[in-house]
């Protein structure tokens, strides 16, 4: 029996990653995809005899201290994992930039199109292959690739995928990173599967430091000012409603989001009139584009001046309905890359860049700009540079 179960455990070692039929676990002889004491002790024989690497004996032991592990999912889901992810998939563009705070690149074994025009200055994207655009996914090209895991980010294709994924062994779940409030217990799921939760944790304590000092600054000011945020170089009178990540980054900050007592999730078009009778006190366009290399882009890592911006503030403050506003009239408009609020990661980037704009005086000391720098050079490990918002908030 003990020479039978050697076998096997030689075999699934051989054939852990060529199979493409289900979950298959290195040093799991039995077929239950767990390692138990047993099989590590024939593994270890195994290696002793020149069977296997040394590399491959250690993988076995991680396996077997470490897993399987249980994850909770945003679709509230237990998902069982029954070995490391090294080859994870991600559809949701917002879902990036969380997998390189964790500094887990290597561990994306594809990405999409879409990814690789949004962060085109991540060391080492353009060199991963390709799965279609993010609304457009080419599943042979995923499968091709054969992820351990693929994330989505809601269950409204949730049967589709995994009839598609589940055949080869891949484990499908569901992670929302662009709610503020479940941001932090979604991201520490994220870890775990990455097996980076001290980063994880490190990366919390510095995003809710900032925060807290914005919430306590603001708590007991009273009346909130008064922001209207509209899309305006993209659909004019389009707004963030109460569900929208420009939303939470406005109430982050300390302001009052005019659109968040409409009772519409998200975005929504609203009537001028209605704008004007809500008296905003201050605009703010978020800046989203579509990755063209020809646009004038407002924002973006690839600009060295703020010319689009100021430009693009000059002609919409002449806007029929724009120029009554107060906003307007008193230079309360600011450009603000819309990414900035789309990622829950990056709602304290959104957040400490309005706060100094509603409240100059309350946070006279603090420099937005400083504190995207090293978001950008501590978290992301790239260099900083670009226009992401503008008039500059400056300390």
């Amino acid at each position: 029996m003990r020479t039978a179960l050697l076998a096997l455990v030689c075999l699934s070692l051989i054939f852990a990653t060529a199979s493409a039929q289900g979950i298959l676990v290195p040093g799991d002889a039995d077929g239950d995809k767990i390692v138990s004491d047993e099989e590590l002790e024939l593994a270890e024989q195994s290696y002793s005899e020149g069977k296997i690497t040394s590399d491959e004996l250690e993988e076995i032991k991680h396996i077997h201290e470490k897993y399987p592990i249980t994850i909770v999912d945003s679709a509230d889901r237990e998902v069982t994992i029954y070995k490391p992810v090294e080859r994870m998939i991600i559809q949701p563009t917002f879902e990036y930039e969380p997998v390189f705070i964790l500094g887990a690149l290597d561990k994306l074994a594809a990405v999409t199109n879409t990814a690789k025009k949004c962060f085109f200055y991540i060391p080492g994207i353009e060199d991963k292959p390709s799965v279609g655009e993010y609304k457009e996914i080419d599943f042979e090209a995923v499968i091709e690739n054969m992820p351990d895991v693929y994330a989505i980010g809601s269950t409204r294709t949730i049967d589709e995928v995994e009839d598609k994924l589940n055949p080869i062994g891949t484990t499908v779940i569901v992670l929302d990173l662009s709610s503020l409030d479940t941001f932090e217990e979604n991201f520490r799921t994220l870890a775990k599967l990455m097996e980076e939760e001290e980063r994880a944790e490190e990366f919390l304590t510095w995003w809710e430091s900032y925060l807290i000092d914005i919430r306590e600054k603001t708590a007991n000011i009273e009346p909130k000012r008064r922001v209207y945020n509209d899309y305006a170089n993209e659909l004019p009178w389009s707004t963030g409603a109460r569900t929208s990540g420009i939303h939470d980054a406005i109430t982050l900050a300390g302001g009052f989001n005019i659109a968040g007592i409409l009772d519409k999730l998200y975005y929504v078009e609203v009537d001028p009139e209605w704008v004007l009778e809500q008296k905003p006190e201050v605009i703010i366009i978020p800046a989203f584009h579509d990755y063209d290399p020809s646009a004038s882009y407002l924002t973006g890592y690839q600009l060295e001046n703020g010319d689009n911006a100021k430009k693009f503030i000059d002609e919409a403050s002449q806007w029929d309905g724009w120029k009554q506003m107060d906003a307007v009239k008193n230079g309360n408009v600011y450009v603000l890359d819309g990414d900035t609020s789309f990622t829950s990661c990056k709602a304290v980037i959104a957040a400490v860049y309005m706060a100094k704009w509603f409240y100059p005086e309350e946070f006279a000391d603090l420099d937005p700009e400083a504190i995207h720098r090293e978001y950008f050079e501590e978290w992301l490990s790239v260099p900083y540079q670009g226009v992401w918002a503008y008039p500059q908030a400056t300390a």
